[in-house]
């Protein structure tokens, strides 16, 4: 298992950055652990003893809203980072982690990722570029969901998601694993009703398809007008 974890910690750009003996030895005291979908790897307020890294499937961090409803914060695939913020503040970690499918992470002590970014300066760089991203994005986020009307957040959602993790199908992008009306729902800011009536009508209009659960997006250039607001909400 460590061959596999030293060449994943080797295509994360953070770990990507520091000398083959040091991800050796943090592949040496990492663990790996599979999750059914939708479990909770941990969840907000709970201590940060470990720095989380995606092996396989994929991780939905999420807070509730005031309503008491969930919304996903970001949607992470295979080699991602989560839960270094809190480790390197030594704070519990700000929002819950859950699978949105069946999925593998690989967990390193907290302590063995501090000791690191205090002898690799460059490492802990990478780290909070990759956060300033993420902070940009979620901030975007927040401003969607104050401002944007509901097809518009679904449109960036799935937008998002195609042009990170799509793959070309023909004349269209697919997505290599199942996103529900749930899911999007969720990282979108509304409900699995209207999820499922607003990707509904995308499908009678040509835009989208849903190939044995996976979406696929059939016009990239529509569904980012419909992100940018170029539209009447439905």
């Amino acid at each position: 298992m460590t061959a596999g974890l030293v060449r994943l910690l080797q295509a994360n750009p953070a770990f990507g950055v520091l000398p083959a003996r040091e991800i050796e030895a943090i592949a040496a005291v990492a663990a790996e652990a599979s999750y059914r979908a939708r479990e909770v790897i941990f969840r907000e307020g709970d201590p940060a003893v470990w720095l989380w890294l995606v092996r396989a499937g994929h991780v939905k961090i999420l807070r509730q809203s005031a309503a008491g409803k969930d919304v996903v914060l970001e949607l992470l695939g295979p080699g991602e980072m989560f839960g270094a913020v809190a480790v390197f503040e030594g704070r519990p970690y700000p929002a819950t982690a859950q699978t949105s499918e069946d999925a593998v992470v690989v967990r390193v002590p907290a302590p063995a990722i501090v000791a690191l970014g205090e002898r690799h300066p460059a490492f802990v760089k990478e780290i909070f570029r990759m956060i300033s991203r993420r902070l940009r994005t979620a901030h975007d986020s927040v401003r969607s969901l104050a401002v944007d009307p509901a097809e518009s957040r679904l449109a960036a959602a799935l937008l998002r998601t195609a042009e990170r993790e799509g793959r070309r199908e023909g004349r269209g992008v697919a997505l290599p694993f199942p996103l529900t009306r749930q899911s999007l729902a969720d990282m979108s800011g509304t409900t699995v009703e209207t999820a499922i009536r607003v990707i509904g009508h995308w499908q009678r209009d040509g835009l989208v398809r849903d190939a044995d659960g996976r979406l696929v997006v059939l016009d990239l250039d529509a569904l980012r007008a419909l992100a940018e607001g170029e539209h009447e909400d439905r």
